[in-house]
């Protein structure tokens, strides 16, 4: 069976809310009896993005709130 999971792809500062957060990517691996397959990005979040979205301001793509801003 495959396994996801959340690894962080950096760590950087965001200037929209003045602190460090850290950039998440959903990896799948592949299930072992599929081994040559390499893993595959499923999807990004930000580890700052519920507190984002209580600001009055849009924020990134990452948050949902503007499609036009991708911090990645």
């Amino acid at each position: 069976m495959a396994e996801k999971i959340w690894k962080v792809e950096k760590i950087k500062y965001c200037e929209h809310v003045g602190h460090e957060i850290a950039i998440e990517n959903e990896v799948v691996y592949p299930a072992e009896n599929l081994p040559d397959q390499p893993p595959r990005i499923i999807a990004h979040r930000c580890s700052n993005a519920i507190e984002c979205n209580m600001l009055d301001k849009a924020a990134c793509a990452l948050c949902g709130t503007n499609p036009d801003l991708d911090p990645v």
